[in-house]
């Protein structure tokens, strides 16, 4: 099953698919400034785009470009600053 989700306005869209040993998403954020949080520990990738990520515990900004990947432990929260249009791809669990 292929689920549609929207936040912030429709600045980041993804794509979510359900059935598999762990969900993953594919989506899309616009330039801006968000915060997000995770229920289950993810691991995200940087398809095209910049990502700069505050991950919980640090208070320091880590830039991800095309190619690089992060991971966000469950139960919590993280900052994102998205300089430029960006696409991603997130594992769950």
């Amino acid at each position: 099953m292929i689920t549609h989700n929207e936040y912030f306005n429709g600045n980041v869209q993804s794509l979510a698919l359900q059935g598999h040993d762990k969900p993953v998403t594919i989506g899309v954020m616009a330039k801006g400034e968000y915060e997000f949080g995770a229920d289950a520990p993810e691991l995200m990738q940087v398809v095209v785009g910049e990502l700069n990520v505050k991950l919980p515990g640090n208070s320091d900004w880590q830039s991800f470009k095309e190619g690089a990947e992060f991971h966000v432990p469950g139960d919590s929260k993280f900052q994102l600053q998205v300089p430029v249009d960006t696409a991603y791809l997130c594992f769950y669990g």
